[in-house]
């Protein structure tokens, strides 16, 4: 059974980090390009980050841009995003996702929901003082 779960989540001070991660199961991860998303309450769920099977394709909506890092080690069939400097408008739930493909160009359709197969739970990410 495919499977996608976050951690990492939590009460965090403006300017503080964290580190998310997501661990998937009962697939070979690395044939995935795997995509963060957050979504705030009353708002549409959001593209963050979006890295390729081979880490070669990185991409980042701009306002996490020299924020946020993500990164992923197929061995250990996790992916994580790495996020520093923090502040309330990140607060969201965040999701990770995977996209089995075929596609052209990987993450070039970062925030399009309909092109993920497979979704975690969500880990609850709140930034405030």
């Amino acid at each position: 059974q495919l499977q996608l779960v976050e951690s990492g989540g939590g009460l965090v001070q403006p300017g503080g980090s964290l580190r998310l991660s997501c661990a998937a199961s009962g697939f070979t991860l690395d044939y995935y390009v795997i995509a963060w998303f957050r979504q705030a309450p009353g708002k549409e769920r959001e593209g963050v980050a979006c890295i390729s099977g081979s880490s070669l394709t990185i991409k980042y909506v701009d306002s996490v841009k020299g924020r946020f890092t993500i990164s992923r080690d197929n061995a250990k069939k996790t992916v994580y995003l790495q996020m520093n400097t923090l502040n309330p408008e990140d607060t969201g739930l965040y999701y990770c996702a995977a996209d089995g493909g075929p596609y052209s160009s990987p993450c070039a359709r970062m925030g399009d929901t309909g092109r993920y197969g497979y979704w975690g739970q969500g880990t609850q990410v709140t930034v405030s003082s």
